[in-house]
């Protein structure tokens, strides 16, 4: 089913919908975090990390996910668009369909404590996803996604499989590459997981540079460099 919109310009689209509204009313915790939704995923626009609608954000509100739509465009998401899955991915708010990476999100929801995931086809990030297995150790803040950043064997998008090669990679990490695809990261809030997705796409750009220059090497950290920054990491920041 699909209804008729208009964009900026007064163009007539077409917006998939599932039809009529689910079940029950917009929380007002929901409502809240649909809006920081929106407003991350208009980020991962306006920072490059996707075009158009090429990505997708999550938020976990008790035992409702919500998703971005698939298919429509961030600028055009209102207040009335929340849309919301249980665990098992039946949809329980909204009238648009989910994004097509479901699967994917939810299986981080299942198996982690995450509370937010962000997941974008980033530049850099996808073009290392085809050259290595696992992002080599080109800088320090890799101890802060878990440790070195594996890449998931390729599988279909949307698919299962694509979940599964995934929480492999994201084992005892909080971020991971999708090999010809893209980047999924994860935290406990909106802004971890997207701190994360950023500085992953960082640490591939960095790596890319050095690697570019002819006839040199970077040199990389070692995994005891890395394991003391680890320790190092879990005092970092503000107390109190």
């Amino acid at each position: 089913m699909a209804e008729q919109r208009r964009d900026q310009r007064g163009a007539r689209e077409e917006v998939q919908v599932v039809g009529e509204p689910w079940g029950r009313d917009v929380l007002e915790e929901e409502a809240d975090a649909w809006e920081a939704l929106v407003t991350a995923a208009r980020r991962t626009v306006s920072d490059g990390l996707v075009v158009g609608t090429s990505g997708n954000v999550s938020v976990r509100v008790g035992d409702t996910v919500l998703v971005t739509p698939s298919g429509v465009p961030y600028d055009r998401l209102a207040p009335g668009d929340v849309t919301g899955v249980d665990l098992d991915g039946r949809q329980v708010l909204g009238t648009l369909v989910p994004t097509s990476e479901l699967p994917m999100h939810l299986a981080v929801y299942r198996t982690t404590d995450a509370r937010a995931v962000v997941h974008t086809h980033a530049v850099h990030a996808t073009a290392v996803s085809t050259l290595v297995a696992e992002l080599p150790l080109i800088h320090y803040m890799a101890a802060a996604l878990g440790g070195p950043v594996r890449v998931a064997p390729y599988a279909t998008y949307g698919t299962d499989e694509l979940a599964e090669n995934m929480l492999h990679a994201l084992t005892d990490r909080s971020a991971c590459l999708l090999q010809n695809h893209g980047t999924t990261a994860y935290g406990s809030t909106l802004d971890q997981a997207y701190d994360r997705t950023a500085q992953l796409e960082w640490m591939c750009r960095l790596w890319l540079t050095a690697s570019s220059v002819p006839g040199l090497s970077p040199s990389l950290l070692s995994g005891e460099q890395l394991r003391e920054v680890g320790e190092k990491l879990r005092g970092y920041g503000q107390r109190g």
